[in-house]
C-alpha cells in the first residue's frame, strides 16, 4: 500500500481573546493524505502569526510530489521528507509542513483505536494548567483571568513576564500568587524577552513568589547562556517550544541547560520526532511538558513516560475557536483532561 494523494486547505480562525495587536487569529494548514486502497488520514500545519501560506505551499508543490508512491509509515515517510526539505531548513516551516504529513499518516496508523492507546496509554488523565497570553492585559484583567482558572479548579497557572520595568513583573506576578493561593503552581513565561544579565536581575526578584519554572528567559537557541543561568538560579527551567529538532533538544539535554522541555507537536515536525525527542529526555530524567495544542498535546501526555500535565491556553483550544466538530477528543473538566475512546486523532474538522 502507498500514498496516493495529499489535499491541504488553510483555515483561519479569530481570537476570541487575541495575543496581542499583532496575533488577532491562529492559522490552522489541514491535510488530508489518501492512500491507493481509498482510506484517508487527517492531519494539521499550524502557526499562530505568520508562514501559512508558505507552509501550504511547501505542502503542495514540494512535498505532495515526494510523498506520492511511499509507503504510509510514519517513521520511513518522516525521514525521507525531511532529507528532501533539508535545502530549506532542517526546522521552522519545513518542519511545521512535516507535522501535517505526519498527522495525517498517524491518524491512519491508528486505525478505529484513540492515538494513546496506540502510543500505550500510561494513564488515565492529566493535570491541567492554564495558560495565558497575557503579557498585553491590564493588571485587573490578569487577576481577572487568575480568578476564572482558580475557579475552574485547574492545578496551576502561567502568566507572561517580560514589560520593560521589572517592578511591573514583581506586582503582577504578586497580585496573581495572592490569587490562586500558596498551593497551586505558578509558572512564569519570559517568551525570550530577557538576556542573562535581565534574567539573574528579574529572577531574583520573582523567585519569593514560589516560581514551578521559569519558562524560555532567554533567547531560544542560546544554549551556553541557559547552562549559565541555571546554574546560578534555583527556579528550575523550561524550554523548548521554540526548538525544532532532536537535535536541538539532544544539545540542551546534554550541556544540563534545563529542567523541563517543551515540545510542540507541530513545530518538531509532528508524533514521529516529539516520541524521539520524550525518549531522549527520559534519558536524562527530564520530564517533557507538551506545548500548546491540548486536543492533540493532552492525548500523547497521557502516553509520556514520565508524568506530565497538559497546557490550556484560554479560550484558544481547536474547539473554542470553532474548528472542531463534537464530540471533541478530549475533555477538560475539575482541572484534569481525559480522552475519549475515538477512532485516530479523533480531530473533526468542522
Amino acid at each position: 500500500m502507498t500514498v496516493a494523494d495529499l489535499r491541504t486547505e488553510l483555515r483561519t480562525a479569530p481570537l476570541p481573546r487575541p495575543w496581542g495587536a499583532d496575533v488577532p487569529a491562529n492559522h490552522v494548514v489541514v491535510t488530508h493524505v489518501t492512500l491507493k486502497d481509498g482510506r484517508t488520514g487527517t492531519g494539521f500545519s499550524w502557526t499562530p502569526q505568520i508562514g501559512a501560506h508558505a507552509v501550504r505551499a511547501l505542502l503542495d508543490h514540494d512535498l505532495r510530489e515526494a510523498l506520492i508512491g511511499l509507503p504510509p509509515h510514519p517513521e520511513v515517510v518522516w525521514d525521507r521528507l525531511w532529507r528532501h526539505t533539508r535545502e530549506a531548513g532542517p526546522g521552522g516551516i519545513t518542519t511545521i509542513a512535516l507535522a501535517g504529513i505526519d498527522l495525517a499518516l498517524w491518524d491512519l496508523r491508528c486505525g478505529d483505536a484513540a492515538l494513546p492507546d496506540v502510543l500505550g496509554r500510561r494513564r488515565d488523565e492529566v493535570p491541567v494548567y492554564g495558560s495565558g497570553v497575557n503579557l498585553h492585559y491590564s493588571l485587573e484583567e490578569l487577576v481577572e483571568q487568575a480568578r476564572r482558572w482558580t475557579a475552574a479548579g485547574l492545578t496551576g497557572v502561567k502568566i507572561k513576564v517580560g514589560r520593560p520595568d521589572l517592578a511591573e513583573d514583581v506586582a503582577r506576578v504578586a497580585a496573581v500568587r495572592e490569587v490562586i493561593g500558596p498551593d497551586r503552581l505558578l509558572m512564569i513565561d519570559a517568551n525570550q524577552r530577557w538576556d542573562l544579565h535581565r534574567a539573574r536581575r528579574a529572577i531574583a526578584a520573582l523567585r519569593e513568589f514560589g516560581l514551578h519554572w521559569i519558562e524560555e528567559p532567554l533567547p531560544a537557541d542560546d544554549v551556553a547562556a541557559h547552562v549559565e543561568l541555571r546554574r546560578s538560579i534555583d527556579v528550575p527551567v523550561a524550554v523548548g517550544e521554540n526548538v525544532y529538532t532532536v537535535y536541538g533538544f539532544r544539545d540542551l539535554l546534554a550541556a544540563g541547560a534545563c529542567d523541563v522541555v517543551q515540545p510542540n507537536v507541530v513545530r518538531v515536525g509532528g508524533i514521529t520526532p516529539f516520541l524521539r525527542i520524550a525518549e531522549l529526555a527520559r534519558t536524562y530524567d527530564v520530564p517533557v511538558y507538551p506545548h500548546l495544542l491540548s486536543e492533540l498535546s493532552g492525548q500523547l501526555a497521557l502516553a509520556l513516560p514520565l508524568p506530565a500535565m497538559a497546557e490550556d491556553v484560554e479560550d484558544a483550544s481547536f474547539a473554542a475557536l470553532g474548528l472542531l466538530r463534537e464530540p471533541y477528543p478530549v475533555e477538560v473538566s475539575g482541572g484534569m483532561l481525559r480522552a475519549g475512546g475515538h477512532a485516530g486523532l479523533g480531530l473533526r474538522w468542522s
